[in-house]
């Protein structure tokens, strides 16, 4: 099973530019954020079969990255196909419909 990325913005542009990323805004002290994340983790990443990369990315430490992709509110999923924002998806998520988004992203 893929393992999810910590990303930076140094890292972010060569990362996102070919394939699907799927990569969630978080940041340690929200509460949200942190369910979403053992939801991707636990219900997602497994679904996957390594076909797209998850990445995460704190904006207590990447603010100028967060403020670059207009990331307004945390936990925020921005799925890329080919370095382009396919979807994004704010608030907290049922794992049903972020494999949806990422279905609609590949398309």
């Amino acid at each position: 099973m893929a393992e999810v990325i910590e990303l930076t913005e140094d890292a972010f542009d060569a990362t996102v530019e070919t394939g699907v990323t799927l990569v969630d805004f978080w940041a340690t002290w929200c509460g949200p954020c942190k369910v979403l994340g053992a939801l991707i983790e636990q219900q997602v990443l497994p679904k996957l079969d390594g076909s797209v990369k998850v990445c995460k990315v704190d904006v207590g430490n990447e603010p100028g990255l967060a403020a670059r992709l207009e990331v307004l509110s945390i936990p925020t999923l921005l799925i890329f196909k080919d370095g382009e924002e396919k979807v994004r998806l704010d608030g907290l998520q049922k794992p049903d419909d972020i494999l949806a988004a990422i279905e609609e992203a590949k398309n």
